[in-house]
């Protein structure tokens, strides 16, 4: 039997999985099987794109639940840390990019639950593995497909 992967993540980050995969499959799944009722109405389903699409989704559909079922049964409860010296898995560490760059705060999770558009960044990326197990003030660079880059940390909550 393989060794299934473990996903890090928050209490919030499996919670909104959970939410994810309990709308997929009582909403999300019944509205594809309906498309499909229709389409399979219009006739051929040889040349049918409204069947072909509705099929489509629901490989897609089908496919997350999946995945989201894995990621909820495989996950690993970040503990929330209350005293935190070192840049880890479930701080939100603020760092100012070198020589006069801008701050900017990150929260470092599971892959699952990474979304850089809202601040969270995977323990995978190649920022989040350069700033891990580093503290305040420390120098660090990071290897970023765009080339290297210094930053200095600036807080870690």
């Amino acid at each position: 039997m393989a060794i299934e992967k473990v996903f890090p993540m928050t209490q919030a980050g499996k919670e909104k999985l959970v939410q994810e995969l309990e709308y997929l499959k009582s909403v999300k799944r019944k509205e594809v099987v309906e498309r499909i009722k229709i389409a399979r109405s219009f006739g051929d389903l040889s040349e049918n794109s409204e069947y072909d699409s509705a099929k489509e989704e629901q490989a897609f559909v089908e496919g997350r639940i999946t995945t989201l079922e894995n990621m909820v049964r495989n996950a690993k409860i970040i503990a929330e840390v209350k005293e935190i010296d070192s840049v880890t898995l479930g701080s939100s560490v603020t760092f100012v990019e070198l020589p006069d760059g801008d701050e900017e705060t990150y929260a470092i999770v599971g892959s699952a639950e990474a979304d850089p558009f809202e601040g969270k960044i995977s323990n995978d990326s190649p920022i989040a593995k350069s700033l891990l197990g580093k503290k305040v003030g420390d120098k660090v660079s990071v290897q970023t497909p765009g080339g290297d880059m210094s930053v200095r940390i600036v807080s870690i909550k």
